[in-house]
């Protein structure tokens, strides 16, 4: 059994923006006091989600491109000394949905202010605002420095 499987876990929504990286920042330091763990979630949605049209397959959505952006800004961000254990994971679907599920159990989900979510999100509601009114657990908002 991992040791780490039983530790506190301290969800976070990682998108790029300056505020997920800010989140990523607080919740490892909140999961070292804990003496827990980070669960790093990022989240991708295929280009027709909000469209009103027929799916389309975005010839240039590569998973693989995506998948080494989300470590390597992890990696930047979390430094070579990383004080707790961060597991990640990038998954297809929206982040909102993405998120609440990742958080179900944790200790908190923590998530960035204001991330890459353009125009539709505007219309829709922010992630950040939309797991604060759905999550089984306490959310922390953080604003990038």
């Amino acid at each position: 059994m991992d040791a780490n499987e039983n530790a506190p876990r301290v969800v976070v929504g990682v998108d790029g923006s300056p505020s997920s990286h800010a989140a990523l920042r607080w919740a490892i330091r909140h999961a070292a006091l804990l003496g827990g763990v980070v669960d790093a979630v990022g989240a991708w949605e295929p280009p027709s989600h909000f469209g009103w049209s027929a799916p389309v397959v975005d010839p240039t959505f590569d998973r693989e491109l995506a998948d080494r952006r989300f470590a390597d800004q992890l990696d930047t961000v979390i430094g070579p000394d990383q004080p707790v254990p961060v597991r990640r994971a990038m998954v297809l679907g929206d982040p909102t949905d993405v998120l609440l599920e990742a958080a179900q159990g944790a200790e908190v989900l923590v998530v960035g202010s204001h991330g890459h979510g353009g125009f539709t999100r505007a219309l829709l509601g922010s992630v950040s605002t939309r797991v604060a009114q759905h999550a089984d657990c306490p959310v922390v908002i953080v604003r990038a420095q």
